[in-house]
């Protein structure tokens, strides 16, 4: 484990206080579960956009061309209303 100081504007620390009490946390817990979701968010964004990048409209008209062509069943449909 690492030990790291922050400097945190008041109003973000006691809303980070709020909500660990909230959640039944510490406050180290919520900003280490805080951070590692936004590590997971950017991760997962570069690795779309690297994906995104390999795209081939060809080969996506060619997997949608195998799909059948049926109606879904009505628990599966989105309805407009």
């Amino acid at each position: 484990m690492t030990t790291l100081s922050l400097r945190l504007p008041e109003s973000l620390h006691k809303s980070a206080r709020e909500m660990a009490r909230k959640e039944n946390i510490s406050i180290n817990q919520l900003i280490t579960l805080a951070l590692a979701e936004k590590i997971a968010v950017l991760g997962a964004e570069d690795y779309l956009e690297m994906r995104a990048k390999r795209a081939s409209k060809e080969k996506f008209l060619a997997a949608m061309a195998k799909v059948a062509k049926i109606e879904p069943p009505a628990y599966d449909r989105l309805d407009e209303e």
